[in-house]
């Protein structure tokens, strides 16, 4: 806990601040937020102009209107041809029509003999009539014998009649028990019926696959309208106003960049960490959970931080290599830009640590040997039988003195080769000159 020592820099959110963008392409009609407010998640932020989304979800509620309206006309239809199928009432009354009809055919069939009989009786007769009347001579008036005449040639004709019904009565009973028979065999099949109801049953299949599409249209009207708000996705505050009001955003549309969609930046207040300039000779002092005291001139208190992590570059203009400090519990008043000076405290070891009491042994190597090719560490050593070899190794901290720990891949009776590297390729024989009594001293 002892100080080692200060470092200047400023906070800054943690890991990165928050950008907020607008899910749907539009032109932002207001913005509801001022840079510093506190927001919560689902808070609106700012609203887009929403007259074209207002439009067409309008047009996907009567579009779902139509598609239940022809949900129910095939529901109908289905029902109608399931009672037809079930109930095929209509093929009965023509099957009894048919048969009543055959029946009326066959009597008349039936009381054909009689009726001719009847009509040989009545020839008869008026033959017998007009016989009588044409020997009576003159005692019988013109007018009744022709009358007579007019009567037995009504009877010939209708007993000729009577006598040429038969054949086509025959024909049209055959006729009309075809059809009593089709009658019958379709109301066994029921084709048609059939038929119908498995049309009906694909039409409300239809109708409603349309019915699901209206109602998927209706739910990303009701997304692209919701989108016209943009919503705070989390508790925070907001950090900075991207864009204005008239300003156009580009929403999720493919091909655009994230900054045309943005509309603010947030951060969590409670996310906080320190960006500070670590000198390099004070950079093996640093190590990663270390404990940080913060000043800061918005906080009377002194805030607690540990070290989170260093960046991979240092700074050439400034001599130094940053260092990320995550702040604990960072109070209100400290806001993301604020200078801060850090200083950074000796780690508390164990007391039945071995560090505690003893150094661990290490292997250092002159820190100028140490190559690094594809994020893979390296050095060459010369083999027994005088060629170079390039070993992979493990580095661990340097030394202000020049020097590298290296941890794992390499041996302490491995000879480092510390001239003309730039000219070896793995397997190269070499010249073993002397020992170099300089590096590394």
């Amino acid at each position: 806990g002892l100080p080692l020592f200060k470092a200047a820099g400023w906070i800054e959110p943690r890991p990165t601040a928050i950008n907020v963008p607008a899910l749907a392409p539009g032109v932002i009609e207001s913005l509801l937020v001022v840079e510093g407010q506190a927001v919560q998640q689902g808070e609106p932020i700012a609203r887009l102009i929403s007259i074209d989304a207002e439009i067409g979800l309008k047009q996907t509620q009567a579009s779902l209107a139509t598609a239940e309206g022809e949900l129910k006309r095939a529901l109908a239809e289905q029902h109608a041809a399931k009672i037809r199928l079930e109930q095929p009432v209509h093929v009965e009354i023509e099957l009894a029509d048919a048969k009543s009809l055959l029946a009326k055919v066959q009597t008349e069939m039936t009381n054909l003999p009689f009726q001719i009989e009847t009509a040989q009786a009545s020839l008869e007769y008026n033959q017998k009539s007009v016989g009588g009347k044409r020997a009576a001579g003159n005692a019988v008036p013109g007018v009744v014998l022709q009358k007579a005449e007019l009567e037995l040639a009504a009877a010939d004709a209708k007993l000729r009649e009577l006598q040429t019904r038969e054949p086509s009565l025959k024909r049209e009973v055959a006729a009309i028990q075809e059809k009593v028979n089709a009658i019958e065999k379709q109301l066994r099949l029921l084709v048609d019926e059939t038929r119908q109801l498995a049309e009906s049953e694909a039409k409300v299949q239809s109708a409603t696959a349309l019915l699901e599409a209206a109602q998927l249209r209706l739910q990303a009207a009701e997304l692209r309208l919701s989108r016209n708000t943009i919503r705070a996705p989390m508790d925070g505050r907001i950090l900075e106003l991207v864009a204005a009001p008239g300003m156009r955003v580009m929403g999720l549309e493919s091909g655009v960049g994230n900054n045309s969609s943005s509309v603010v930046e947030m951060y969590d207040p409670n996310l906080l960490q320190v960006r500070a300039d670590v000198r390099l000779e004070d950079v093996p002092l640093v190590q990663q959970g270390q404990p940080v005291e913060i000043e800061t001139a918005s906080s009377e208190k002194m805030i607690r931080g540990r070290v989170l992590q260093s960046n991979s570059n240092a700074s050439i203009q400034k001599n130094t290599l940053e260092v990320k400090v995550e702040l604990l519990n960072p109070p209100e008043t400290v806001r993301p830009d604020m200078l801060v000076t850090a200083t950074f405290l000796s780690p508390q070891l164990d007391e039945a640590s071995p560090l505690a009491t003893q150094e661990k042994e290490r292997m250092l190597i002159p820190q100028a040997l140490l190559f690094e090719l594809d994020s893979v560490n390296f050095v060459w050593i010369v083999d027994s039988d005088d060629r170079a070899r390039r070993i992979e190794v493990d580095p661990g901290r340097a030394t202000s003195e020049g020097l590298i720990e290296i941890i794992e891949g390499l041996r302490v009776t491995d000879k480092l080769i510390a001239t003309s590297t730039e000219y070896l390729n793995d397997g190269t024989r070499v010249s073993v000159t002397g020992e170099d009594g300089i590096m590394g001293r």
